[in-house]
């Protein structure tokens, strides 16, 4: 699947933007994994300090699609370590934006696979399976449905209603 520059869909796309049919997310999230830019339909998952739920979801097949995770923005441990970003990789999935935290940078670093966090952090999260799959999160400033598309470069991180085109 070919990625769209993100600044470049801004520019050809200001109309989308006015309407509010394509937003870009806030620029506070870092860059980890071997892929710069990634794009695809969006999976969401809402989950606070408990990861049993992501490993469920990267354990389906990806298809290309991106797994926006809201972790309430959690500064006290990680939702994403680099067993379930190799899980990701090898399942199909394009990327993963995680309002929260990573661990194991050099191993996710070393996954073929596009992951934005806001920050690493070297504990684990809880496994207690609490959270909420496929349902309207807030991320980034901006409100995210699934189904729409993600689209990911060294730029920045948009969220398009539907599909744009190369």
């Amino acid at each position: 699947m070919a990625c769209l520059a993100t600044a470049e869909a801004c520019d050809t796309n200001m109309s989308l933007l006015g309407t509010g049919d394509l937003r870009v997310l806030h620029p506070s999230f870092q860059i980890y994994g071997q892929c710069r830019s990634f794009s695809g339909p969006i999976v969401t998952l809402k989950v606070f300090e408990d990861n049993v739920f992501v490993r469920e979801l990267l354990e389906t097949r990806g298809e290309g699609r991106v797994l926006v995770i809201d972790g309430g923005g959690s500064m006290r441990c990680a939702l994403v370590g680099g067993n379930l970003a190799q899980l990701a990789q090898n399942m199909g999935w394009a990327g993963i934006v995680l309002n929260g935290c990573i661990r194991d940078v050099d191993e996710i670093n070393a996954c073929d696979i596009g992951v934005r966090a806001l920050a690493s952090h070297p504990q684990k999260s809880n496994k207690k399976a609490t959270g909420e799959k496929q349902v309207p999160i807030y991320v980034g400033g901006t409100l995210i449905h699934p189904g729409e598309w993600l689209y990911a470069d060294s730029d920045g991180i948009l969220v398009s209603r539907t599909e744009l085109s190369v």
